[in-house]
């Protein structure tokens, strides 16, 4: 049985004094959370006492402004990040689509960045070589493959990456937002290959602002501020609760 369980979870990223406040208006964008301190010393909390128990067949969307802690949260669920305390269990493998550049070498060729991706995504290198014509095949590089990534355009860059991100269905997949990979015809492929992921993975974690999604792909929502749980439930009222909330701030800065 797959299963993502967090205890408690609180993460710090430390910081020195930061007196700009643009400065600290673009940590705080790029992390979550507020500025506090830990040991005396400041740091940035991206998220704080959060508590999670997701099993098969379970499906979580994370709602939130910029700067909740939404992607720090992704990231935890993925182990990409360790908690500055609590616990948190991860059973089953992971497919997460934000780091897929993680592990990609710009300096080495497209086929070699193949085989150290899915080396780096947990497959033997054994399964890497025989999941490589289907790799090759699906990102539609060609002879661009035999050459270092670094002459590669962005476009062409995610297009790699996603291939090879997807090649397998995981436990659990962790999406923040939609993929943009490369142009429209391998948009609507690479769409296609998301929605799959999405009917089979055991357990789904999307973040994104788009409350017609997540009421369309999960059953329960978190919606985050300032990186702390404001309401666990159901997506329905999650979204409401979210919205509501967006709508009385407005009212009262106007």
């Amino acid at each position: 049985m797959s299963q993502v369980c967090l205890k408690n979870i609180t993460v710090h990223f430390p910081t020195l004094e930061l007196k700009d406040s643009s400065l600290k208006a673009s940590l705080l964008g790029a992390v979550g959370g507020r500025f506090t301190t830990a040991n005396d010393k400041p740091v940035v909390e991206a998220l704080r006492g959060i508590d999670l128990d997701l099993r098969d067949g379970d499906r979580l969307g994370i709602l939130g402004h910029n700067g909740a802690g939404k992607t720090t949260l992704l990231k935890i669920c993925a182990g990409i990040y360790e908690p500055s305390a609590g616990e948190a269990h991860i059973e089953g493998n992971v497919a997460s689509m934000t780091d897929m550049l993680m592990g990609l070498d710009p300096e080495v060729s497209g086929n070699e960045n193949i085989l150290r991706r899915c080396v780096f995504m947990g497959l033997s290198l054994k399964q890497s070589r025989q999941l490589m014509p289907k790799i090759e095949e699906f990102s539609e590089l060609g002879d661009y493959l035999k050459l270092p990534m670094r002459t590669y355009s962005t476009g062409m860059f995610m297009r790699l990456a996603y291939s090879i991100s997807t090649i397998s269905i995981p436990d659990i997949l962790i999406l923040d937002e939609m993929v943009n990979a490369g142009d429209l015809n391998f948009m609507a492929k690479a769409q296609k290959r998301t929605d799959e992921l999405i009917e089979h993975s055991k357990i789904i974690i999307l973040a994104s602002h788009d409350m017609t999604m997540l009421q369309h792909v999960c059953k329960t929502g978190l919606w985050l501020e300032h990186g702390q749980c404001r309401f666990l439930g159901p997506i329905e009222e999650a979204v409401e609760r979210y919205q509501k909330s967006l709508l009385e701030s407005d009212q009262t800065a106007n």
